[in-house]
């Protein structure tokens, strides 16, 4: 299914022209508690929004979980959803990628559409048709792929994130530039994250969704070119894994800014990354991110978390890497010495 991602101008016409076309017999809208306060009063009084019926669960990371999915179906199956129904999802990427997992699968599917609320999920979690929950530690470990019927990306939402949540979702637009090109590179690694220009940012936006749109288009199911969007994520997300399982959860994005360097040493010690690029990538993520601490007694449980990406096969851990900035390898496997050497560059960096 071809993606319909709308950059909005008029989020109340565009919500309109989303229920006319689906014609559901009943709306349902799901958010967190935080976008129930935050960004729901922005749609409130859009007309079409007036029948909806409210399903709302506990925000962040940790409220991925099987509970919550739970809680959705039940509010669904008592709300009187159909298969001819829509669930209109509002929020950071929680929300889109659990409420897309909840509609995909309620009654076998019903429509779901997406209006991402977090930088993070406007240009990352809410267009491309991953959904799913965190199950037993991983994250995303159980889900399906389902196009939304349509992505509406209102960068007027910006204004409503802390600092933590706009440097959490840049960290997806700066893998972005790194498969893309050396200007946009550029650009992202100029940009002044403690003094944000929204509406420099709201054009960045565009391009980094387009990057996005272009390869999910090409590869919707990840057999081939869409895995260069998991660049910092093999490590990222052991990292991720590894901080909720010791109770000091980190931000999705801050795992894959802190991933992208052990990952960009790997493409420059393995395929010829140039090294310039790795330490001016490495001097950003330091500077607005910085360091994911851990020792080296847990290399082992970080190895392990790593084996379990989906990317891999008969156990064997696969990286995206890069040569040059645009120029993508996928499918690199990686030795556990390897991955403890790159460890030890982040670690010691």
């Amino acid at each position: 299914m071809e993606q319909n991602v709308i950059i909005s101008k008029d989020i109340s016409s565009e919500l309109a022209q989303v229920v006319a076309s689906v014609r559901p017999d009943r709306l349902f809208v799901l958010t967190d508690e935080t976008t129930l306060a935050c960004c729901w009063p922005r749609v409130a009084s859009v007309p079409c929004m007036a029948e909806a019926q409210m399903i709302t669960i506990a925000p962040t990371d940790e409220a991925k979980t099987l509970d919550s999915l739970t809680h959705v179906w039940a509010s669904l199956q008592d709300g009187g959803a159909t298969r001819h129904s829509i669930l209109i999802n509002i929020g950071g990427g929680m929300v889109t990628d659990l409420g897309g997992f909840a509609a995909s699968t309620f009654k076998r599917g019903m429509a779901y559409a997406n209006v991402p609320t977090t930088l993070l999920s406007m240009v990352d979690a809410s267009v491309g048709g991953k959904t799913g929950i965190n199950f037993r530690g991983l994250k995303n470990e159980i889900g399906v792929f389902n196009t939304p019927h349509t992505v509406i990306i209102d960068t007027a939402f910006l204004r409503t994130l802390d600092a933590g949540n706009i440097r959490s979702g840049y960290a997806e637009m700066l893998k972005h530039g790194l498969i893309s090109d050396e200007a946009t590179l550029a650009e992202l690694l100029l940009f002044d994250l403690d003094n944000v220009d929204y509406a420099a940012m709201a054009d960045m936006v565009s391009r980094s969704v387009a990057v996005k749109d272009r390869i999910v288009t090409e590869d919707p199911h990840e057999h081939g070119i869409r895995k260069a969007l998991n660049l910092g994520h093999t490590v990222g997300h052991a990292f991720e894994s590894l901080a909720m399982s010791e109770g000091r959860t980190i931000l999705h994005g801050y795992a894959v800014a802190y991933g992208l360097v052990p990952e960009l040493y790997l493409a420059a010690t393995r395929c010829g990354f140039p090294t310039e690029r790795l330490h001016q990538v490495e001097a950003f993520v330091r500077e607005n991110y910085g360091h994911f601490a851990f020792t080296c007694k847990h290399y082992d449980r970080l190895i392990e978390l790593m084996r379990h990406d989906k990317k891999n096969t008969a156990g064997i851990i696969n990286f995206t890497l890069l040569a040059a900035v645009g120029d993508i390898r996928i499918n690199q496997s990686v030795s556990p010495d390897d991955i403890a050497e790159a460890l030890d560059y982040y670690r010691e960096s």
